[in-house]
């Protein structure tokens, strides 16, 4: 499927869609947990369907079939899969799952594949981790990939984890407070901090207990237990990026509902960065308001938010802005679904922008976006990035492999349109 669009200028407002990292975490607790959790408004999108399917298999009771979904969960009493997991291309799904399936009993095991993308991705660090602890975790190809096999049984003890990417982290998080004894987590290295606080608050809302170094170490106590919850899932920062992009960059006006200012996501910094280049924002309790203008290019250090995420967004903006942007210090955006800082750096360069690669990032010279048949790479980030650039760009740009979009914002193009986006799927 591909994506067409024209030069436009927005105006309305958009209820930006459930978050998709909350949603999986809540999945994954309420899988975990003892009794029936309520999860309210979650994210329906492949990535969290994956997770859904993941703890079905594990043994949990998932109704997905109202607004709200319903699980039953199985009071950490996890079932061994009859099948091998496909996780799809959710590994922010793999990596929760990961950590859950060390909790299975001893002599039992899950293993886990997905797509081309998913098996060509590193959870080297994580599957150490679990076997610090415990747990019998392996890459079948012994190259740190899935094909994954885990099981159990967790039981606690010191590791030390290089956390490239913070789901390493959150995976052990979640799951060391039902191991049978205490962990103790060393931490070398962190990228992406908010997520796990996002997972922290979850911890926290459970009442959890645990000890924090200022995130260089964690002792979670074991033999804990999760318990039944009722809550409704905070609107995705990741996915409003797109509409604050897309406003900033054709000099419209966009009201963005749904959007908790007090929530962890990292990528509500995009709002800073786009109001450090000359967008004018304002911010409300549950939601933002965005004027485009010019744009100038600025400096941006992306570590410490959902970078991997933002990146192919904040390309974008890049590209639209007079001057030199540098997003620098986020080398975790080579391992996600694509390499991002390569895969924009072509696409952009297309579009007629000057990119050069960094090791970690990119600096962008900004100029005119022109029209130009783009490629996606399968990945949504990057698919619905192009789609936004082409709203600036004269001409029709066309982009390919739009189906990616359906991983975690298959309403993308209907919520574009209804604020006045040229944007269309064809075959």
């Amino acid at each position: 499927m591909r994506l067409e669009i024209e030069p436009s200028r927005l105006n309305g407002t958009v209820r930006i869609p459930a978050s998709k990292s909350h949603t999986i975490r809540a999945v994954a607790i309420a899988a975990l947990a003892n009794g029936k959790s309520v999860i309210e408004g979650p994210l329906d999108s492949l990535d969290t369907l994956s997770a859904v399917r993941i703890y079905r298999a594990l043994g949990a009771q998932i109704d997905t079939s109202g607004a709200n979904w319903i699980v039953n969960g199985t009071a950490g009493k996890l079932h061994e899969p009859i099948e091998i997991i496909d996780v799809g291309n959710s590994g922010t799904a793999l990596r929760m799952a990961m950590g859950s399936a060390a909790l299975l009993p001893a002599s039992a095991k899950a293993q886990f594949t997905g797509d081309e993308q998913i098996r060509s991705r590193p959870h080297g660090p994580l599957l150490k981790g679990l076997n610090d602890l415990g747990a019998k975790a392996v890459s079948l190809g012994g190259d740190g990939r899935a094909p994954l096999e885990i099981g159990g049984e967790l039981a606690g003890g010191k590791t030390v984890i290089r956390a490239d990417s913070s789901q390493y982290l959150s995976s052990l998080l979640l799951c060391c407070p039902l191991a049978k004894g205490d962990s103790e987590i060393k931490v070398e290295h962190l990228n992406e901090w908010p997520y796990v606080q996002m997972t922290l608050d979850w911890l926290n809302s459970q009442g959890i207990r645990y000890e924090q170094d200022d995130w260089r170490a964690f002792k979670i106590h074991g033999n804990q237990s999760y318990g039944a919850f009722q809550r409704r899932i905070p609107a995705d920062f990741s996915s409003a990026t797109f509409f604050l992009v897309a406003a900033a960059i054709t000099g419209s006006s966009l009201t963005l509902e749904g959007l908790e200012m007090s929530d962890s996501q990292g990528d509500k910094a995009v709002a800073d960065y786009l109001e450090l280049m000359g967008a004018e924002v304002q911010r409300e309790a549950d939601l933002i308001k965005v004027n485009g203008g010019e744009l100038e290019g600025a400096e941006i250090d992306m570590n410490q938010t959902p970078a991997p995420d933002a990146l192919p967004a904040m390309a974008v903006a890049a590209a639209a802005a007079k001057g030199k942007t540098s997003l620098v210090n986020v080398p975790q955006a080579r391992i996600k679904e694509t390499d991002r800082i390569t895969g924009m750096a072509k696409e952009l360069g297309k579009m007629g922008i000057r990119c050069e690669e960094l090791k970690d990032g990119l600096v962008i010279h900004g100029g005119e976006l022109q029209a130009a048949e783009v490629c996606g790479h399968n990945d949504h980030r990057i698919v619905m990035a192009l789609a936004v650039a082409g709203l600036a760009a004269k001409g029709t740009t066309r982009v390919d492999t739009a189906e990616a979009v359906a991983v975690t914002f298959p309403n993308f193009v209907e919520l574009m349109t209804n604020v006045g986006a040229a944007m269309r799927t064809s075959r």
